[in-house]
Protein backbone atom coordinates (compact mmCIF):
# COMPACT_ATOMS: atom_id res chain seq x y z
CA UNK A 1 0.00 0.00 0.00
CA UNK A 2 1.35 3.43 -0.97
CA UNK A 3 2.48 5.43 2.03
CA UNK A 4 0.22 8.35 1.06
CA UNK A 5 -2.88 6.21 0.50
CA UNK A 6 -5.46 4.95 2.97
CA UNK A 7 -6.12 1.23 3.22
CA UNK A 8 -9.79 0.32 2.64
CA UNK A 9 -10.50 -0.07 6.34
CA UNK A 10 -8.35 2.94 7.17
CA UNK A 11 -10.34 5.14 4.77
CA UNK A 12 -13.71 4.04 6.18
CA UNK A 13 -12.58 4.64 9.77
CA UNK A 14 -11.02 7.99 8.80
CA UNK A 15 -14.20 9.38 7.22
CA UNK A 16 -16.20 7.85 10.07
CA UNK A 17 -13.88 9.63 12.50
CA UNK A 18 -14.46 12.88 10.67
CA UNK A 19 -18.24 12.46 10.68
CA UNK A 20 -18.65 11.16 14.25
CA UNK A 21 -18.17 14.22 16.42
CA UNK A 22 -19.62 16.02 19.42
CA UNK A 23 -22.82 16.88 17.55
CA UNK A 24 -23.78 13.20 17.39
CA UNK A 25 -23.30 12.74 21.10
CA UNK A 26 -24.62 15.87 22.77
CA UNK A 27 -26.88 17.49 20.18
CA UNK A 28 -28.74 14.71 18.38
CA UNK A 29 -30.36 13.13 21.46
CA UNK A 30 -31.86 16.41 22.60
CA UNK A 31 -33.16 17.59 19.22
CA UNK A 32 -34.73 14.16 18.71
CA UNK A 33 -36.71 14.35 21.93
CA UNK A 34 -37.62 18.01 21.43
CA UNK A 35 -38.85 17.50 17.85
CA UNK A 36 -41.19 14.55 18.06
CA UNK A 37 -39.05 11.53 18.92
CA UNK A 38 -39.76 8.72 16.47
CA UNK A 39 -41.37 11.07 13.93
CA UNK A 40 -38.19 13.15 13.89
CA UNK A 41 -35.99 10.03 13.64
CA UNK A 42 -37.86 8.89 10.52
CA UNK A 43 -37.40 12.28 8.82
CA UNK A 44 -33.76 12.40 9.93
CA UNK A 45 -33.08 8.96 8.45
CA UNK A 46 -34.81 9.98 5.21
CA UNK A 47 -32.72 13.17 5.10
CA UNK A 48 -29.46 11.32 5.77
CA UNK A 49 -30.07 8.66 3.12
CA UNK A 50 -31.09 11.24 0.51
CA UNK A 51 -29.64 14.73 1.02
CA UNK A 52 -26.80 13.67 3.32
CA UNK A 53 -25.58 10.81 1.14
CA UNK A 54 -26.02 12.83 -2.07
CA UNK A 55 -23.53 15.50 -1.07
CA UNK A 56 -21.29 13.02 0.75
CA UNK A 57 -20.91 10.99 -2.47
CA UNK A 58 -20.39 14.20 -4.45
CA UNK A 59 -17.38 15.06 -2.29
CA UNK A 60 -16.03 11.53 -2.54
CA UNK A 61 -16.06 11.41 -6.34
CA UNK A 62 -14.46 14.86 -6.55
CA UNK A 63 -11.55 13.59 -4.50
CA UNK A 64 -11.38 10.18 -6.19
CA UNK A 65 -11.34 11.55 -9.76
CA UNK A 66 -8.58 14.15 -9.38
CA UNK A 67 -6.65 12.82 -6.34
CA UNK A 68 -5.37 16.29 -5.48
CA UNK A 69 -6.06 19.08 -2.98
CA UNK A 70 -9.48 20.77 -3.04
CA UNK A 71 -8.45 23.88 -5.02
CA UNK A 72 -6.70 21.83 -7.73
CA UNK A 73 -9.70 19.50 -7.86
CA UNK A 74 -12.19 22.23 -8.70
CA UNK A 75 -9.73 23.93 -11.07
CA UNK A 76 -9.17 20.66 -12.95
CA UNK A 77 -12.85 19.75 -13.26
CA UNK A 78 -14.15 23.24 -14.08
CA UNK A 79 -14.84 24.14 -17.74
CA UNK A 80 -11.98 25.98 -19.50
CA UNK A 81 -13.56 29.42 -19.20
CA UNK A 82 -14.60 28.96 -15.57
CA UNK A 83 -11.33 28.32 -13.76
CA UNK A 84 -12.41 30.82 -11.10
CA UNK A 85 -14.51 27.96 -9.73
CA UNK A 86 -11.29 26.73 -8.11
CA UNK A 87 -12.17 29.13 -5.28
CA UNK A 88 -14.86 26.67 -4.14
CA UNK A 89 -11.90 24.60 -2.97
CA UNK A 90 -11.04 27.28 -0.44
CA UNK A 91 -13.97 26.00 1.61
CA UNK A 92 -11.18 24.30 3.59
CA UNK A 93 -10.77 27.69 5.33
CA UNK A 94 -14.01 26.85 7.18
CA UNK A 95 -12.22 23.84 8.67
CA UNK A 96 -9.33 26.04 9.81
CA UNK A 97 -11.82 28.36 11.56
CA UNK A 98 -13.55 25.39 13.18
CA UNK A 99 -10.24 24.01 14.41
CA UNK A 100 -9.58 27.30 16.19
CA UNK A 101 -12.52 26.89 18.62
CA UNK A 102 -13.40 23.16 18.50
CA UNK A 103 -10.27 22.21 20.53
CA UNK A 104 -11.49 24.57 23.27
CA UNK A 105 -14.38 22.17 23.87
CA UNK A 106 -11.94 19.24 23.75
CA UNK A 107 -9.86 21.10 26.37
CA UNK A 108 -12.93 21.29 28.63
CA UNK A 109 -13.48 17.55 28.11
CA UNK A 110 -9.88 16.74 29.09
CA UNK A 111 -10.28 18.85 32.22
CA UNK A 112 -13.45 16.94 33.13
CA UNK A 113 -11.66 13.60 32.64
CA UNK A 114 -9.18 14.70 35.31
CA UNK A 115 -12.00 16.11 37.44
CA UNK A 116 -13.80 12.74 37.26
CA UNK A 117 -10.82 11.12 38.99
CA UNK A 118 -10.94 13.75 41.74
CA UNK A 119 -14.43 14.97 42.66
CA UNK A 120 -17.32 15.99 40.44
CA UNK A 121 -19.79 18.75 41.49
CA UNK A 122 -22.45 17.34 43.85
CA UNK A 123 -25.51 19.11 42.39
CA UNK A 124 -26.73 20.72 39.17
CA UNK A 125 -26.45 24.20 40.66
CA UNK A 126 -22.88 23.62 41.84
CA UNK A 127 -22.01 22.00 38.49
CA UNK A 128 -23.36 25.05 36.66
CA UNK A 129 -21.43 27.39 38.93
CA UNK A 130 -18.26 25.33 38.52
CA UNK A 131 -18.48 25.24 34.71
CA UNK A 132 -19.20 28.97 34.39
CA UNK A 133 -16.35 29.82 36.76
CA UNK A 134 -13.99 27.51 34.91
CA UNK A 135 -14.69 29.24 31.59
CA UNK A 136 -14.55 32.73 33.09
CA UNK A 137 -11.60 32.48 35.46
CA UNK A 138 -9.47 29.37 34.81
CA UNK A 139 -7.48 30.71 31.87
CA UNK A 140 -4.24 28.88 32.72
CA UNK A 141 -5.98 25.49 32.89
CA UNK A 142 -7.91 26.04 29.65
CA UNK A 143 -4.81 27.21 27.79
CA UNK A 144 -2.82 24.22 29.08
CA UNK A 145 -5.36 21.65 27.84
CA UNK A 146 -5.99 23.65 24.65
CA UNK A 147 -2.24 23.64 23.93
CA UNK A 148 -2.07 19.90 24.63
CA UNK A 149 -4.88 19.29 22.14
CA UNK A 150 -3.18 21.38 19.46
CA UNK A 151 0.16 19.68 20.01
CA UNK A 152 -1.56 16.30 19.58
CA UNK A 153 -3.37 17.41 16.40
CA UNK A 154 -0.17 18.85 14.90
CA UNK A 155 1.80 15.71 15.74
CA UNK A 156 -0.81 13.39 14.16
CA UNK A 157 -1.14 15.49 10.98
CA UNK A 158 2.63 15.83 10.63
CA UNK A 159 2.95 12.02 10.49
CA UNK A 160 0.88 11.91 7.27
CA UNK A 161 -2.03 9.88 5.94
CA UNK A 162 -0.89 6.34 6.82
CA UNK A 163 1.23 6.87 9.91
CA UNK A 164 -0.81 9.69 11.40
CA UNK A 165 -4.48 9.96 10.42
CA UNK A 166 -5.10 6.28 9.63
CA UNK A 167 -3.37 4.98 12.77
CA UNK A 168 -5.30 7.46 14.93
CA UNK A 169 -8.70 6.43 13.57
CA UNK A 170 -7.85 2.71 13.50
CA UNK A 171 -7.25 2.95 17.25
CA UNK A 172 -9.79 5.50 18.49
CA UNK A 173 -12.93 4.63 16.49
CA UNK A 174 -13.06 0.95 17.62
CA UNK A 175 -12.20 2.11 21.15
CA UNK A 176 -15.05 4.64 21.01
CA UNK A 177 -17.53 1.93 20.03
CA UNK A 178 -16.30 -0.42 22.73
CA UNK A 179 -16.75 2.27 25.39
CA UNK A 180 -20.24 3.03 24.08
CA UNK A 181 -21.12 -0.66 24.08
CA UNK A 182 -20.06 -0.95 27.72
CA UNK A 183 -22.09 2.15 28.64
CA UNK A 184 -25.13 0.96 26.67
CA UNK A 185 -25.12 -2.42 28.41
CA UNK A 186 -24.99 -0.67 31.77
CA UNK A 187 -27.80 1.72 30.79
CA UNK A 188 -30.05 -1.32 30.17
CA UNK A 189 -30.01 -1.86 33.93
CA UNK A 190 -31.13 1.68 34.78
CA UNK A 191 -34.73 2.57 35.62
CA UNK A 192 -34.74 5.38 33.07
CA UNK A 193 -33.91 3.24 30.03
CA UNK A 194 -37.50 2.61 28.91
CA UNK A 195 -38.36 6.29 29.33
CA UNK A 196 -35.23 7.25 27.36
CA UNK A 197 -36.25 4.89 24.55
CA UNK A 198 -39.75 6.39 24.47
CA UNK A 199 -38.40 9.96 24.61
CA UNK A 200 -36.20 9.36 21.57
CA UNK A 201 -38.17 6.95 19.41
CA UNK A 202 -41.89 7.14 20.20
CA UNK A 203 -43.61 9.36 17.59
CA UNK A 204 -44.82 12.54 19.28
CA UNK A 205 -46.61 14.54 16.60
CA UNK A 206 -47.46 17.37 18.99
CA UNK A 207 -43.78 18.36 19.03
CA UNK A 208 -43.20 17.62 15.35
CA UNK A 209 -43.80 20.49 12.94
CA UNK A 210 -42.44 22.11 9.77
CA UNK A 211 -39.44 23.45 11.63
CA UNK A 212 -38.60 19.91 12.78
CA UNK A 213 -38.10 18.86 9.15
CA UNK A 214 -35.44 21.54 8.66
CA UNK A 215 -33.80 20.62 11.97
CA UNK A 216 -33.60 17.00 10.76
CA UNK A 217 -32.11 18.05 7.42
CA UNK A 218 -29.67 20.32 9.21
CA UNK A 219 -28.38 17.57 11.44
CA UNK A 220 -28.20 15.16 8.48
CA UNK A 221 -25.96 17.74 6.79
CA UNK A 222 -23.77 18.74 9.72
CA UNK A 223 -23.26 15.24 11.16
CA UNK A 224 -21.55 14.00 7.97
CA UNK A 225 -18.76 16.59 7.99
CA UNK A 226 -19.52 17.84 4.46
CA UNK A 227 -18.99 21.32 3.03
CA UNK A 228 -15.46 21.83 4.38
CA UNK A 229 -13.50 19.74 1.80
CA UNK A 230 -12.59 17.09 4.38
CA UNK A 231 -14.34 14.16 2.67
CA UNK A 232 -12.99 15.35 -0.69
CA UNK A 233 -9.43 15.50 0.70
CA UNK A 234 -9.59 12.12 2.42
CA UNK A 235 -11.08 10.59 -0.75
CA UNK A 236 -8.13 11.81 -2.82
CA UNK A 237 -6.02 9.33 -0.85
CA UNK A 238 -8.09 6.17 -1.26
CA UNK A 239 -7.07 3.01 -3.09
CA UNK A 240 -8.63 2.54 -6.53
CA UNK A 241 -10.49 -0.62 -5.54
CA UNK A 242 -12.39 1.04 -2.67
CA UNK A 243 -16.16 0.55 -3.09
CA UNK A 244 -17.23 4.12 -2.37
CA UNK A 245 -20.98 3.43 -2.11
CA UNK A 246 -20.50 0.63 0.42
CA UNK A 247 -18.02 2.80 2.34
CA UNK A 248 -20.50 5.68 2.37
CA UNK A 249 -23.41 3.58 3.60
CA UNK A 250 -21.21 1.96 6.26
CA UNK A 251 -20.02 5.35 7.55
CA UNK A 252 -23.57 6.74 7.59
CA UNK A 253 -24.80 3.72 9.57
CA UNK A 254 -21.91 4.09 12.05
CA UNK A 255 -22.74 7.78 12.38
CA UNK A 256 -26.43 7.11 13.01
CA UNK A 257 -25.74 4.31 15.49
CA UNK A 258 -23.41 6.57 17.47
CA UNK A 259 -26.14 9.20 17.72
CA UNK A 260 -28.83 6.67 18.73
CA UNK A 261 -26.67 4.85 21.28
CA UNK A 262 -25.37 8.06 22.88
CA UNK A 263 -28.94 9.28 23.20
CA UNK A 264 -30.10 6.10 24.93
CA UNK A 265 -27.12 6.21 27.29
CA UNK A 266 -27.43 9.90 28.19
CA UNK A 267 -31.18 9.95 28.70
CA UNK A 268 -31.22 6.64 30.61
CA UNK A 269 -28.93 8.35 33.11
CA UNK A 270 -30.90 11.60 33.13
CA UNK A 271 -34.33 10.02 33.54
CA UNK A 272 -33.06 7.59 36.19
CA UNK A 273 -32.10 10.67 38.22
CA UNK A 274 -35.46 12.41 37.51
CA UNK A 275 -33.54 15.25 35.85
CA UNK A 276 -34.71 17.37 32.90
CA UNK A 277 -33.25 16.93 29.41
CA UNK A 278 -30.92 19.71 28.38
CA UNK A 279 -28.79 20.32 25.31
CA UNK A 280 -25.25 21.16 24.29
CA UNK A 281 -22.63 22.17 26.81
CA UNK A 282 -25.24 22.34 29.58
CA UNK A 283 -26.01 18.64 29.15
CA UNK A 284 -22.40 17.46 29.11
CA UNK A 285 -20.72 19.79 31.58
CA UNK A 286 -23.53 20.60 34.02
CA UNK A 287 -26.38 18.06 34.13
CA UNK A 288 -24.42 14.83 33.64
CA UNK A 289 -21.49 15.53 36.03
CA UNK A 290 -23.96 16.17 38.88
CA UNK A 291 -25.77 12.91 38.10
CA UNK A 292 -22.49 11.01 37.87
CA UNK A 293 -21.68 12.28 41.36
CA UNK A 294 -24.99 10.96 42.71
CA UNK A 295 -24.24 7.52 41.21
CA UNK A 296 -21.23 7.06 43.52
CA UNK A 297 -18.39 4.75 42.43
CA UNK A 298 -20.30 3.57 39.35
CA UNK A 299 -20.80 7.21 38.40
CA UNK A 300 -17.06 7.85 38.59
CA UNK A 301 -16.34 4.97 36.21
CA UNK A 302 -19.17 6.09 33.94
CA UNK A 303 -17.94 9.72 33.94
CA UNK A 304 -14.39 8.73 33.03
CA UNK A 305 -15.61 6.43 30.23
CA UNK A 306 -18.05 9.04 28.93
CA UNK A 307 -15.56 11.91 28.76
CA UNK A 308 -12.87 9.70 27.22
CA UNK A 309 -15.37 8.65 24.54
CA UNK A 310 -16.21 12.30 23.93
CA UNK A 311 -12.51 13.13 23.61
CA UNK A 312 -11.98 10.29 21.10
CA UNK A 313 -14.92 11.44 18.95
CA UNK A 314 -13.79 15.06 19.08
CA UNK A 315 -10.09 14.54 18.31
CA UNK A 316 -10.74 12.45 15.17
CA UNK A 317 -13.09 15.17 13.88
CA UNK A 318 -10.58 17.89 14.76
CA UNK A 319 -7.75 16.21 12.84
CA UNK A 320 -9.96 15.91 9.75
CA UNK A 321 -10.55 19.67 9.72
CA UNK A 322 -6.83 20.41 9.39
CA UNK A 323 -5.82 18.01 6.61
CA UNK A 324 -7.50 19.84 3.64
CA UNK A 325 -5.60 23.07 4.38
CA UNK A 326 -2.36 21.16 4.93
CA UNK A 327 -2.75 19.31 1.63
CA UNK A 328 -3.35 22.63 -0.16
CA UNK A 329 -0.10 24.08 1.19
CA UNK A 330 1.81 20.92 0.27
CA UNK A 331 0.47 20.52 -3.27
CA UNK A 332 -0.13 24.13 -4.35
CA UNK A 333 2.52 25.99 -2.37
CA UNK A 334 5.27 23.38 -2.17
CA UNK A 335 5.41 23.24 1.63
CA UNK A 336 6.88 20.24 3.40
CA UNK A 337 4.25 18.47 5.53
CA UNK A 338 5.72 19.64 8.84
CA UNK A 339 5.89 23.28 7.72
CA UNK A 340 2.34 23.12 6.33
CA UNK A 341 1.05 21.55 9.56
CA UNK A 342 2.74 24.15 11.76
CA UNK A 343 1.54 27.02 9.57
CA UNK A 344 -2.11 25.98 9.85
CA UNK A 345 -2.01 24.85 13.47
CA UNK A 346 -0.18 27.92 14.80
CA UNK A 347 -2.58 30.25 12.95
CA UNK A 348 -5.62 28.43 14.33
CA UNK A 349 -4.01 28.18 17.77
CA UNK A 350 -3.58 31.96 18.04
CA UNK A 351 -7.19 32.54 16.99
CA UNK A 352 -8.27 29.91 19.51
CA UNK A 353 -6.40 31.68 22.31
CA UNK A 354 -8.32 34.85 21.48
CA UNK A 355 -11.57 32.84 21.61
CA UNK A 356 -10.66 31.52 25.08
CA UNK A 357 -9.89 35.03 26.28
CA UNK A 358 -13.19 36.30 24.83
CA UNK A 359 -15.11 34.05 27.27
CA UNK A 360 -13.06 35.10 30.30
CA UNK A 361 -14.27 37.56 32.90
CA UNK A 362 -11.22 39.74 32.36
CA UNK A 363 -11.29 40.12 28.56
CA UNK A 364 -14.89 39.40 27.46
CA UNK A 365 -15.83 43.10 27.34
CA UNK A 366 -13.03 43.83 24.88
CA UNK A 367 -13.50 40.73 22.74
CA UNK A 368 -17.27 40.73 22.26
CA UNK A 369 -19.13 42.24 19.34
CA UNK A 370 -22.89 42.65 18.90
CA UNK A 371 -23.46 40.61 22.05
CA UNK A 372 -21.33 37.66 20.89
CA UNK A 373 -17.84 36.72 22.05
CA UNK A 374 -15.22 35.45 19.57
CA UNK A 375 -16.02 31.80 20.37
CA UNK A 376 -19.73 32.31 19.57
CA UNK A 377 -18.93 34.36 16.46
CA UNK A 378 -16.67 31.62 15.07
CA UNK A 379 -19.29 28.97 15.85
CA UNK A 380 -22.06 31.00 14.15
CA UNK A 381 -19.94 31.96 11.13
CA UNK A 382 -18.92 28.37 10.38
CA UNK A 383 -22.17 26.50 11.12
CA UNK A 384 -24.73 29.06 9.93
CA UNK A 385 -22.96 30.50 6.88
CA UNK A 386 -19.73 28.90 5.65
CA UNK A 387 -20.56 25.19 5.91
CA UNK A 388 -23.96 25.58 4.18
CA UNK A 389 -22.37 27.72 1.44
CA UNK A 390 -19.70 25.06 0.92
CA UNK A 391 -22.36 22.36 0.70
CA UNK A 392 -24.46 24.32 -1.81
CA UNK A 393 -21.39 25.07 -3.96
CA UNK A 394 -20.38 21.39 -4.09
CA UNK A 395 -23.93 20.27 -4.93
CA UNK A 396 -24.25 22.81 -7.76
CA UNK A 397 -20.76 22.10 -9.11
CA UNK A 398 -21.18 18.33 -9.31
CA UNK A 399 -24.87 18.53 -10.25
CA UNK A 400 -24.65 21.13 -13.00
CA UNK A 401 -21.10 22.18 -13.91
CA UNK A 402 -19.14 18.93 -14.06
CA UNK A 403 -19.51 16.85 -17.19
CA UNK A 404 -22.45 14.52 -16.52
CA UNK A 405 -20.74 11.57 -18.20
CA UNK A 406 -17.69 12.04 -16.02
CA UNK A 407 -19.89 12.01 -12.92
CA UNK A 408 -21.80 9.00 -14.22
CA UNK A 409 -18.62 7.07 -15.00
CA UNK A 410 -17.33 7.76 -11.49
CA UNK A 411 -20.45 6.25 -9.92
CA UNK A 412 -21.47 3.67 -12.54
CA UNK A 413 -19.39 0.84 -11.04
CA UNK A 414 -21.29 1.26 -7.76
CA UNK A 415 -24.91 2.01 -8.74
CA UNK A 416 -27.32 1.34 -11.61
CA UNK A 417 -29.04 3.82 -13.91
CA UNK A 418 -32.11 4.27 -11.72
CA UNK A 419 -30.18 4.81 -8.50
CA UNK A 420 -27.83 7.23 -10.27
CA UNK A 421 -30.78 9.21 -11.64
CA UNK A 422 -32.31 9.43 -8.14
CA UNK A 423 -28.97 10.53 -6.65
CA UNK A 424 -28.50 13.22 -9.32
CA UNK A 425 -32.07 14.51 -8.87
CA UNK A 426 -31.61 14.86 -5.11
CA UNK A 427 -28.20 16.52 -5.56
CA UNK A 428 -29.42 18.99 -8.18
CA UNK A 429 -32.76 20.01 -6.77
CA UNK A 430 -33.43 18.97 -3.17
CA UNK A 431 -29.98 19.40 -1.63
CA UNK A 432 -29.31 23.06 -2.62
CA UNK A 433 -32.84 24.15 -1.72
CA UNK A 434 -32.88 22.49 1.69
CA UNK A 435 -29.37 23.62 2.61
CA UNK A 436 -30.17 27.19 1.54
CA UNK A 437 -33.35 27.11 3.64
CA UNK A 438 -31.26 25.75 6.51
CA UNK A 439 -28.79 28.63 6.16
CA UNK A 440 -31.62 31.18 6.21
CA UNK A 441 -33.03 29.52 9.34
CA UNK A 442 -29.63 29.52 11.08
CA UNK A 443 -29.11 33.19 10.26
CA UNK A 444 -32.59 34.01 11.52
CA UNK A 445 -34.11 35.18 8.24
CA UNK A 446 -36.42 32.18 7.88
CA UNK A 447 -38.71 31.34 10.78
CA UNK A 448 -41.56 28.82 10.93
Amino acid sequence: MHKNRFSKVGYILAIAGSAIGLGNIWKFPYITGANGGGAFVLVFLLAVFSIGISIFLAEIILGKIVKKDAVTTFETLAPKNHKYLKYIGFSFITGVLIISFYPIVIAWILHYIVLSFESLPNSVSSAESYFNNYISFSLASQIFYFSLVFFSIAFIISKGIKEGIEKLNNSLIPALFLIFLFMLLYSFTLDGFSKAFTFMFYPDFENFNTSSILVAVGHAFFCLSVGVATILTYSSSISDDTHILKATVFVVIMDILTAFVSGLIIFSIIFSADASPDKGAGLVFITLPAIFYEMGAAGTVFAIAFFIALAFAAITSAVSMVEPAVMYLIERRGFKRLKATLTICISAYILGLVAILSMSNEFSTYLSFAGKNIFDILDFLTSAILMPLGGIAIALFVGYIMDKEQVKNALKPYMGEILFACWLFVLRYLTPIFIFALMLKEIGILNF
